[in-house]
């Protein structure tokens, strides 16, 4: 099929979409690159930068992007934190106001709010929605195309860099921007695997194909092209044109302290490749080889002062606006539902009485109640803040630019507790729990250390302990997913013992949350409608 009918390559053409000026991400900037002057040592560094921050996170034109969700760090992943339960959302743009509401809910006297459209009733919405003449407006697409155009950034990246000619230290900067463009190919394939039941694998420049794989093998070609990253860093070394070329590519405000050296990146890249195998795998058929495996890639993951890929927010607000950028930006409010996302009454739960973080960023106000035929899941008493300022303690979102630390792959909490999970199911519950405690120690949360306990209070601690460390890093849907919170109760799955407010504002401590999600999305019609899968290919479809 031509490349110019290709859905993916109609969004994806803004590849060479970088900048110049002092505005690092500016699209606006009339001097962008060409294809041909992407061809020499400015030009690839441009690409290389504006190619990954913009067309992977913000490219996907006003068309595609509704204000109210935003780019990609709070639209797309806004959909993660409804369906994880961190968040609720009344506005009815992208169809959030369905997406995260469960199918039922079962308040404390035995009352049942059904969602309107129950039962399957987000399943069958999505089945509804996903709609090429939707557009922007389907909430399945947005994912899928900015990963899509993050692949083909890097693919322009990869298809130029074998032809520029360096002033000096070629050899180096190649290399480097290499393990750069293959590492967020790996991270693209990796998102796409983690969230869709097919995906393609693509190495052409503004072109696609119709051989649709399963998720477990878009997961498999992720770990490849990390590999690909990984063996290239391990020819590099620190300093002189490595560390050049990457405070050039990474725009200042998304620098760390000092540039990330290849054996951190090396270590970034297996802490990824642990969670591929935790987070699509549920945790009830977690295999003894897996969860070696885990232990394996975490043991040689990130470590302590291990410097990461983040992205912070900037005054000129060119890679993420302050006020809007991330889902936590977007749920700070002065009080309970007063912003476009509302604080989730069960992510606030699972924060321990006493937890300095909760002190730190949870402020309790007037009930707020929204729409009452929602099952009740985003009535809330608590705003997001901001941060209070806590000496030491972790701040989980703000407004104010470079305040808050965006991930964007996995932390150095995150790997910790992956270490600790996979302790916790194979017999050394001791080592596992303290890692938990330490977690909370580097957080500041300032919480008694577990003790000795069983693996049922161990397993217990952990899954809470994610939720409360790692909230708003794009983890909580993929929890619960793997931990069977969103499947159907008839099917083992919901929340019990949570706590809801009902319509007339009342507490419910022992409510029973159904929420009954689909667990892999479709492949988004706006790809297949244009992009038929050729004969052989894995179902685009999920059963379920």
């Amino acid at each position: 099929m031509k490349s110019n009918k290709i859905f993916i390559m109609i969004l994806l053409v803004l590849g060479f979409i970088t900048s110049c000026s002092k505005d690092e991400l500016n699209v606006q900037n009339p001097n962008q690159p060409t294809p041909a002057s992407a061809a020499t040592e400015n030009g690839i560094i441009l690409l290389s930068k504006g190619g990954v921050y913009n067309n992977g996170f913000r490219g996907l034109a006003d068309k595609y992007v509704d204000g109210v969700p935003g780019y990609f760090w709070s639209g797309a992943m806004g959909i993660h934190s409804l369906m994880g339960d961190e968040i609720g959302c009344e506005a009815a743009n992208w169809y959030f106001n369905q997406i995260g509401c469960p199918d039922e809910v079962v308040l404390d006297n035995g009352t049942k709010v059904l969602n309107p459209n129950s039962p399957k009733q987000q399943i069958a919405l999505l089945r509804q929605i996903n709609d090429n003449a939707n557009q922007g407006s389907n909430p399945i697409v947005h994912e899928w195309a900015n990963m899509y155009a993050l692949n083909n950034a890097a693919n322009n990246i990869l298809s130029i860099v074998e032809n520029v000619k360096f002033a000096i230290g070629g050899d180096v900067k190649k290399k480097t921007i290499q393990a750069w463009a293959y590492w967020w190919k790996g991270y693209a394939y990796s998102r796409i695997g983690s969230m869709y039941y097919a995906g393609l694998v693509n190495d052409r420049v503004n072109e696609t194909n119709g051989n649709f794989i399963s998720k477990e093998k878009m997961i498999d070609a992720a770990n490849a092209e990390f590999d690909r990253s990984a063996a290239i860093l391990a020819t590099l070394k620190s300093g002189g044109d490595y560390d050049g070329t990457l405070s050039q590519i990474i725009p200042a405000y998304n620098r760390n302290k000092v540039i990330i050296t290849p054996e951190m990146w090396i270590r970034s890249i297996n802490s990824y490749k642990a969670r591929n195998i935790l987070v699509n795998t549920p945790a009830a058929s977690m295999t003894a080889a897996q969860w070696t495996a885990v232990a394996d890639f975490a043991n040689k993951g990130i470590q302590k002062g291990d410097e990461v890929f983040i992205g912070r927010a900037d005054a000129a607000s060119e890679f993420l606006i302050p006020a809007t950028g991330t889902v936590s930006a977007k749920t700070v409010s002065t009080a309970p539902g007063g912003s476009t996302y509302k604080l989730s009454e069960r992510l606030v739960q699972d924060f321990k009485a006493g937890d300095k973080r909760a002190e730190n960023n949870f402020t309790k106000g007037t009930v707020w109640v929204g729409n009452s035929d929602r099952g009740n899941a985003f009535n809330t008493r608590y705003a997001l803040n901001g941060g209070l300022g806590l000496p030491g303690v972790a701040i989980i979102g703000s407004k104010i630019a470079e305040v808050y630390t965006l991930y964007m792959a996995v932390s150095y909490e995150e790997n910790e507790l992956m270490k600790a999970e996979a302790k916790i199911n194979t017999s050394d519950i001791p080592g596992g729990v303290a890692i938990i405690d330490e977690v909370r120690k580097y957080q500041g949360a300032g919480l008694s250390d577990i003790g000795s306990v069983t693996k049922d209070i161990a397993t217990a601690e952990l899954r809470a302990e994610r939720r409360c460390a790692l909230a708003f890093r794009g983890l909580a849907f993929y929890d619960a997913r793997r931990f069977g919170v969103i499947n159907d109760v008839s099917k083992g799955g919901g929340r019990a013992n949570s706590v809801i407010i009902d319509k007339d504002g009342k507490e419910n401590t022992k409510a029973l949350i159904n929420y009954n999600y689909l667990d892999y999305w479709d492949v988004p019609d706006n790809e297949t409608d244009y992009n038929s899968p050729a004969a052989g290919s894995a179902p685009t479809k999920n059963p379920r």
